[in-house]
């Protein structure tokens, strides 16, 4: 059970230091902080509250997988080869694809409270 308990001390780990050393970790999270303030201001439904935190879920998960996959490429290799390249962008385009899909979605819930 300790073994259990002290994975949550590695995870929690990992998350302060994608937010102290991942830009765009810190630039996500200050759009979400938005995105609660304006779910607060207009006072979105429950459903749409749950989506709106489903998004930012993903889409942070993503950004620390991200990072996780090119602090990995880095670690296997400083060489500038095609493969590692195309390994990160495909990881950023996933982070890309997940940040779009999330900015439509909060575009389909806030902009009927805004018009």
């Amino acid at each position: 059970m300790s073994a259990f308990i002290r994975s949550f001390g590695y995870a929690i780990r990992g998350i302060v230091a994608a937010v102290r050393e991942q830009r765009n970790i810190k630039i996500l999270l200050s759009i979400a902080l938005l995105v609660v303030i304006a779910g607060f201001y207009f006072q979105v439904t429950r459903t749409e509250w749950c989506i709106l935190l489903l998004c930012i879920g993903v889409v942070t998960g993503g950004e620390m997988l991200n990072s996780s996959i090119e602090n990995l490429v880095d670690l296997v290799t400083r060489e500038r080869m095609p493969l590692a390249g195309k390994i990160k962008d495909i990881a950023a385009g996933a982070v890309l694809l997940l940040s779009l899909m999330s900015l439509i979605i909060g575009a389909i819930i806030f902009l009927p409270y805004i018009l």
